[in-house]
């Protein structure tokens, strides 16, 4: 048992000398990562709060404010203790908040529960929201207990149809008492997200040889950025770059041009093909995104779920 006691103790004197040596320093600069479209709990501020007692749920709606602006973050918390939550910029609430005066005036309508007459999904009704290319999808649904509202977007304004969504449900039967918390909220705080106020500008659109290159500016809690996607017939990656970092992209950009026009090579040369024209100076000019009446290839990031 001595022996044991010693060994105990040494290994207890190394780790403390492994720390000292900088593994605590090395620690506390592991930087925590969040979802994207989660904001960072660093810097925020809460506002406000309301807590719903529907069924066997509790709702909690936060009002929230960072550096980006402010948001409500929604939290369902169910019987098991299981929590899901979404998050709504103060427009988006604002809209949130009529859709359920219509889905509760619908749901007014249907009448007793038919189990003959429910659809093959579940779905009685739905609607979508779009803001800053986030996709949110409402959808009043039946199953064996009962009538719901299922509000869900997805993870990631990255990720393509399919990808994994935060979602809750709200029992039919609360709606109205939903939406009322809902409005005392928004009347207390407005429907301003704050962030920028200008309009965002237009994609743009870029062919080389066989690629398509589609440059789209979106918003979401965290700021302005550039999503920057390369797509050709059966492949496509795309990059997001903060707007605080333009200036410097911009910059390692235009250093490698002059760098290769010194060496002799030749950037920016070739045919543009559709979407781009070749200048004298062997530069390519980047042309605005088609519109989908256009004969040329509809930007696919317009029709994807993009996020935060």
């Amino acid at each position: 048992m001595g022996e044991i006691v010693k060994n105990i103790n040494r290994y207890s004197v190394n780790i403390q000398q492994t720390l000292a040596n900088g593994w605590g320093d090395t620690m506390g600069k592991i930087q925590y990562w969040y979802p994207e479209g989660q904001p960072s709990q660093q810097g925020e501020q809460e506002l406000a709060t309301k807590m719903l007692q529907i069924q066997s749920k509790r709702f909690y709606l936060d009002v929230k404010q960072n550096r980006r602006g402010r948001f409500i973050k929604v939290a369902e918390i169910g019987a098991d203790g299981r929590r899901s939550q979404i998050f709504l910029a103060l427009s988006t609430a604002s809209e949130f908040r009529d859709h359920l005066s219509t889905f509760s005036d619908f749901y007014a309508s249907l009448g007793p529960p038919n189990p003959d007459n429910v659809p093959d999904d579940g779905k009685l009704k739905s609607e979508m929201m779009v803001k800053d290319n986030r996709r949110y999808y409402l959808d009043l649904k039946e199953n064996s207990r009962g009538r719901f509202l299922r509000v869900s977007h997805p993870v990631s304004q990255t990720i393509t149809r399919g990808g994994p969504r935060s979602q809750i449900a709200i029992p039919a039967q609360g709606m109205i008492e939903f939406r009322d918390a809902l409005t005392d909220l928004l009347e207390e705080f407005g429907t301003d997200d704050g962030g920028f106020k200008g309009d965002l500008p237009e994609g743009r659109y870029m062919r080389v040889d066989n690629k398509n290159f589609y440059f789209d500016i979106g918003q979401n809690n965290r700021g302005i950025y550039m999503r920057i996607s390369e797509v050709k017939t059966n492949f496509r990656t795309a990059i997001t770059v903060p707007e605080k970092s333009w200036g410097r992209f911009r910059d390692i950009f235009a250093d490698y041009c002059e760098k290769m026009k010194e060496g002799g090579g030749g950037v920016g040369g070739g045919s543009s093909g559709v979407g781009g024209n070749n200048l004298a100076d062997g530069k390519t000019m980047v042309a605005q995104a088609p519109s989908p009446s256009s004969s040329q290839q509809p930007n696919p990031n317009l029709d994807s779920p993009l996020l935060k």
